[in-house]
This record gives structure tokens, sequence and C-alpha cells, in this order.
């Protein structure tokens, strides 16, 4: 069933002229993209370049948000006082990524709030990653060592992304990650060199992480909807395969020097690439866990439709405060 257009002549007119304009603005802002340019918030750019970012960069942003429940889970039940207080630190850098990458999205026009709200209706995505059960301390462990070491191989590309305020965020960020993955390994590390009840647990971890962590990386360039045009835009430089294959090589090395498997039966050597080759990954389980938020999906987004409930009364003591000290500022 097809809608009648409703607009009129002149709205029509306006909208022809808009795409002529988008046109001389495409090829426009293409040439500066080639010659290296960076883009800045106040610079013409295409709708869709834009639109492509704020999505980009708000997704981003709300698996940095969504992250913190995992690791949540196990503040009271670190092990000792030390692992909570290292716990504690971890989340609260995530929560200013999320700080960070809220901003730099704000810049292009899109309000927090807005994005939030996305968020808890369940519009925008997340991370698949997070939708994964942690229910051992050494998930905490693999979690920094594969999750945030596959962000940091994804993310270090995105310091010299093409827009601004996203790359400079991306500078902080990607130092922060790094002290995370190797955290982590830190915690791998002692599990596998433990009792064999420990390194028991570091092996079913990876286990259970190892694929979800390949699939952050996004679909197979083949199945990439966005890749050819954020490569083009430098938004991104590099396929999702390619950056896959660099954690890979990256990480099994890692995983060998603690004595655990990968575990991939595909898994081999590539003398003639220098690369490992590696089995085929389950894309209908990608798929399924984006579409109906795998085993807990739905868990995710009930805490943080909690989280803003109960927080609405200091959202509104901060905004008192601000506007108290702003009007003591004007009176000064």
């Amino acid at each position: 069933m097809y809608s009648t257009d409703l607009r009129t002549d002149k709205e029509k007119k306006s909208a022809d002229q808009q795409i002529l304009d988008d046109a001389e603005l495409w090829n426009t802002f293409q040439a500066r993209i080639d010659n290296g340019d960076t883009i800045e918030a106040k610079d013409a750019m295409p709708k869709k370049y834009r639109q492509t970012l704020i999505r980009q960069i708000s997704q981003h942003a709300h698996s940095e948000i969504i992250g913190q429940l995992p690791e949540g889970n196990w503040v009271t039940r670190a092990p000792t006082l030390k692992r909570k207080l290292i716990l504690l630190a971890k989340i609260q850098d995530e929560a200013g990524h999320g700080l960070y990458l809220y901003s730099a999205a704000e810049t292009l026009g899109r309000s927090r709030d807005d994005m939030v709200a996305d968020l808890l209706s369940g519009k925008a995505k997340y991370s698949t990653i997070f939708n994964y059960p942690t229910p051992s301390w050494a998930d905490i462990g693999t979690i920094g060592w594969l999750v945030d070491g596959a962000a940091i191989v994804n993310q270090i590309p995105l310091c010299r992304c093409s827009y601004g305020p996203y790359a400079r965020a991306m500078v902080r960020v990607c130092k922060e990650e790094s002290f995370h993955q190797r955290q982590g390994y830190e915690i791998v590390t002692v599990l596998a060199r433990g009792s064999a009840e420990q390194k028991a647990m570091a092996q079913d971890s990876l286990n259970r992480f190892w694929w979800p962590s390949l699939m952050m990386f996004g679909p197979s360039d083949g199945a990439s909807t966005h890749s050819s045009q954020n490569m083009k835009w430098k938004i991104k430089r590099h396929s999702n395969d390619e950056l896959r294959q660099r954690f890979i090589d990256a990480t099994v090395p890692q995983a060998e020097f603690l004595g655990l498997t990968i575990p991939d039966p595909d898994l081999k050597w590539n003398e003639e690439r220098s690369s490992y080759d590696h089995g085929d990954i389950d894309w209908d389980e990608f798929w399924a866990v984006i579409k109906d938020g795998g085993i807990c999906g739905k868990d995710r987004i009930r805490a943080r439709r909690a989280a803003a409930k109960d927080g609405i009364w200091v959202r509104a003591a901060a905004e008192a405060y601000a506007a108290k000290q702003s009007a003591k500022e004007r009176v000064a």
C-alpha cells in the first residue's frame, strides 16, 4: 500500500533543490576527505554522513553504558578487595567513555535525551557481546582480554576518523581500553596458572566468549551494508574481516602462552599468508542476538530502564544546581 504525497509544490521544489545541493556538497565534501582533511562539527557535510556518524557513535556510546552491567554483576563477588577496587575503576572508565561518545554525537545535532530514549525503547542497538551472561569470575578476565582486546583493534583506527570530535574522543578511550585489556589478561593468567579447577574455569570462559568476540567486528565484508561507504568517507579505515583477522593473529599466541585452547578445530597457521586460518562463524547466532537480544538482552534493557527511572531525582538535582550556579554568575 502506498501513501499519497501530501507535500505542496513549494515543498517538492525545495526538496528537489536540496537533492541538487546535496549532490554538489557530496563532491566537494568527498574531495576534502580524499585530501585527508578533518571534518569539524560546523563544517558542511552530506546528510548521510551526519546520520551515519550519529548511528555509529550513539551505538558505540550505548555499548559502553550497557557494557557496565555484566561487570557490575561481579563487584560484590570479586575475590579480593584489590580486585573489587580495580573492577569498580574499570566500570567508572566505561561510564566516562559513554559520556565522551554521547558528547561527540551531540555535536552532530542529536540530543543525548533522544539517543538514550532510543536505547530504552529498544530502537537503538548496541554491541551484541554484552547480551551474553557472565556466570564465573573468569568471565571478567575474559571480557578484558577478548572483548576489550577486540574493541582496541576496532577502535584504534577510529583515532584517525575523518570526523574530528569522534577521533579526539577515541584517543583517550583507546588508552583506557588498553589498560583494561592488560588487566583482563592478568586475571586470566592467574587462573590459567592456578589450580586445575581455576584453569578449567578460564578455559570454559574462553570457550563461551571466543566466537561472540569475533562477531564484535560485524558481519563479513560481503554482508556489511555500511562498510564500503564508511571506508570511502574514512569514518573507518579497515574492513570488518581485516580487523577480525588482526585480532585473531594477535590473540591466538596469547592463548597458547597461557596453555589455553582456542575453541576452533579449524584454526591453523597459514605459512603462505603469515596469518591464521579459522573456522566459519555462526552468523545465524549473530543476527538472532541482534533481533531478539539473546540470553540477557531483555535483562540489560530492563536494568537500564530502572536506572533511568531511579535516577530522575539525581538529574533534576544536578540541573537545578547548574541553573542556580548560572544565575549566580549572571548576577556577578
